[in-house]
Parts: structure tokens; C-alpha cells; sequence
């Protein structure tokens, strides 16, 4: 079974603490968005010996910059696109990413009559002076009244995004985030560590001392508290970044740490057949001009064996289910497996990783080095 990433790269705003290589405007507007539905009508199947079922689609995702701020008709025409190309499952997960100050109950009501079940709300924080700092266009007022909208607008699966770590965000405040989250019973929430991308104007600002850096200890300490905070809540942490009350995870985005197949539309957009993975260019403009030349802009790799086997190893181990050996005897080898078994140890030994069946997986402290120990078990 499939799922469909729709990247929309609009934004209202640059956030300067992150590398947005795309038009912060809507300039590319209609042109992208007719290249877009091109792509979709141009696309081949996955393989043509493949089983039918992998191209009913399970998940729909549109993502990638703010699609909430282009017009339902454009929304209206992906849609009418995909149901043209592909079998969309009665049930299937249908995703949109969109701002707090972009929702309103008319918009709610045109995303629901559409067929979109679920919204992932960039709220980021609910603390004025952090938003500000983030360049982000909405309040924590605003943050706070969406969610009420949402839920009267019958909408009862989405997400929130949090970010932890920045250099204004105490614990004590970082504690009243993560408090108005759970108060609301929020169905699911993303937390991420503030990053800085390099060559950013808050990167540079940073190497001028003109504003604070990120600190890395303080930021595993936020990690640790949430952790505590979210299962004392009773929510699964079913993935590093991501905790869920029973039966909302995100079908979507475990399909990617599933290794499950995917197919993506729109600039810098990516897709995997199971063993090719190729990812679309990244600019407007040079994307905008191949498919009116009916030509998909995109490059390519077939993954080896061994590649698939680490891309197995990273993303297991980022999930409360963990890394199974017994899975990776299947269809690897038990060689692989058993060197697995062997470089393991020392993370047992440190309290790091730990044995449950046939599956390894990360404890708290481990959840903090979950990259490096991955990299350690590759090959």
C-alpha cells in the first residue's frame, strides 16, 4: 500500500532560523500549482509488475511549506487529480499542514468537505515573546483559539507542533508549553529540537555573538522532561520526535519509518518504490519550466542491499517498537544480524539500548544518541 506526499513550498514568512530554499511568496502561485497536477498525470505507476494494492493509496500528506494559504480551488484541483490517477482508500489518512492564523471555521468547514481528516498545526510555541523570535506570523492567542476551532469543527485527529531548546526557552516556560498541550488533550504532538541551518541570517547572527547559540545540554534536558511529562500524560512515544494518545499516531509518517512505498509531487519532493529513491529539484522556477515541457526535474538512486539494511537500522530504532533482529535475518541475512547482536552490547552495557524479544530498543538516555548509536550498527 501506498501514501502521497504533496509538497507545497509557500510560506508566509522565512523563518530565519531555518535554510528556506524556496519562494516566500506566491509569485510561482498558479503556474506551480498546474505543474504540480502535471506531474501527478505524468507520473508512472510503481513498476509494472507491481501488485495492485501498492497503488491504493492509504495516506495523503500536503506538506512542505504552508498549504493551508492557497486557495481551496487549488487544494480542490490536487485532489481531483489524485482520484483521477490513483484508487484513494475510503479510510485513507488525508493530511494538511497548515498555520494557526490560517484556520478559521469556513476554511475547516472546505478542508472537511474535501475529504481532509486530519491537520498538523504549526503552533511552534504558545509563549508571544518565542514567536516573535521565530519570526512566526501568529500569536499564542491565536494558537489557542485554532484549537478550539478545530475540535467545534468536528476535526477530531491532529497534531501540534512544538519546538524546544531555543535560547529564550527556560523549562519553567518550556513546562507551561508542553501543559497547555496536554490540558487541551492535544491527539498528537511533534516536538522538536530548535536546529540552526547554516547560512541563515540567525546562523550568521550567532557567529557575530549578536544572539545567543543553542545549547545542547539544555536542550537534552527539555528532551528528558518531555519524555517524563508524556507518559505521565499516557501518550505513546512511538517515534523520537513524536507521541500520540492511543490510536492517533500518524499513519503517514510511520509509513516512512516502515520503509513503506511513497510517491511525492512538487519541488524538492521525494518518493521510494521499496528500492529506488529519487527526490524532485528543489527550485520553483526550473521545476515550473520542465513540466510544461512534460518533463519530470528529478534525480535517482537504486539503494543496495546494504543501504536499505542502515536506512532500517535508522528509522526502527527511532520507534517504540525498535530494531528487530529476527526481521533483519529474513530479509538480510543472519549474519547481519547476529553482528547487529554483537555491536549492540556496549549500548546495553551503558544503559543506552535494551532487549525486549527479538527487538532492541532505545532507552530514554538512548533516545538522546539515537543517530549515533544507529550509525554505530550500520554497515
Amino acid at each position: 500500500m501506498s501514501g502521497i506526499y504533496i509538497h507545497i513550498p509557500f510560506c508566509k514568512q522565512a523563518c530565519h532560523y531555518c535554510n528556506f530554499h524556496f519562494a516566500t511568496s506566491l509569485q510561482f502561485k498558479d503556474p506551480l500549482i498546474a505543474a504540480l497536477i502535471k506531474e501527478i498525470k505524468l507520473t508512472p505507476f510503481f513498476g509494472a509488475n507491481t501488485d495492485a494494492a501498492d497503488n491504493i493509496i492509504q495516506t495523503v500528506y500536503l506538506g512542505g511549506g504552508t498549504p493551508s494559504i492557497i486557495d481551496i480551488a487549488d487544494i480542490d484541483s490536487i485532489f481531483a487529480a489524485l482520484r483521477h490517477k490513483f484508487i484513494i482508500a475510503p479510510d485513507a489518512e488525508i493530511t494538511l499542514e497548515a498555520n494557526p492564523d490560517d484556520i478559521n471555521p469556513a476554511a475547516l468547514a472546505q478542508w472537511k468537505s474535501m475529504g481532509i481528516n486530519r491537520l498538523s498545526v504549526g503552533i511552534q510555541s504558545f509563549i508571544d515573546e518565542e514567536l516573535v523570535w521565530m519570526n512566526r506570523a501568529h500569536t499564542a492567542a491565536e494558537s489557542i483559539n485554532c484549537i478550539e476551532e478545530i475540535r467545534a469543527s468536528g476535526f477530531d485527529n491532529f497534531s501540534i507542533d512544538l519546538i524546544y531548546g531555543s535560547p529564550l526557552l527556560s523549562n519553567k516556560q518550556w513546562e507551561k508549553n508542553v501543559a497547555i498541550a496536554l490540558e487541551k488533550k492535544i491527539p498528537h504532538i511533534a516536538a522538536y529540537a530548535l536546529t540552526i541551518e547554516p547560512k541563515t541570517p540567525l546562523d550568521k547572527m550567532i557567529r557575530l555573538h549578536k544572539k545567543a547559540a543553542v545549547d545542547a545540554d539544555k536542550q537534552a534536558e527539555q528532551f528528558l522532561l518531555l519524555m517524563q511529562w508524556m507518559e505521565a500524560a499516557d501518550y505513546e512515544h512511538y517515534e523520537i520526535s513524536n507521541f500520540a494518545l492511543p490510536g492517533k499516531r500518524s499513519l503517514h509518517n510511520s509509513s516512512y519509518w516502515q520503509g513503506k512505498k511513497y510517491y511525492g509531487f512538487g519541488p524538492s519532493a521525494h518518493s521510494f518504490d521499496g528500492q529506488k529513491r529519487q527526490w524532485n529539484i528543489a527550485n520553483n522556477a526550473q521545476y515550473i519550466q520542465s513540466l510544461q515541457n512534460n518533463i519530470i526535474p528529478f534525480e535517482a538512486e537504486i539503494l543496495t542491499p546494504t543501504q536499505q539494511l542502515n536506512e532500517y537500522i535508522m528509522t526502527s530504532l527511532r520507534t517504540m517498537e525498535g530494531l528487530d533482529v529476527a526481521f533483519v535475518a529474513r530479509r538480510f541475512g543472519s549474519n547481519f544480524s547476529e553482528q547487529i547482536e554483537t555491536a549492540a552490547l556496549k549500548w546495553i552495557a551503558t544503559d543506552k539500548l535494551y532487549k525486549k524479544g527479538d527487538a532492541y530498543i532505545l532507552t530514554k538516555e538512548g533516545r538522546l544518541l539515537a543517530d549515533g548509536i544507529a550509525a554505530d550498527l550500520f554497515f
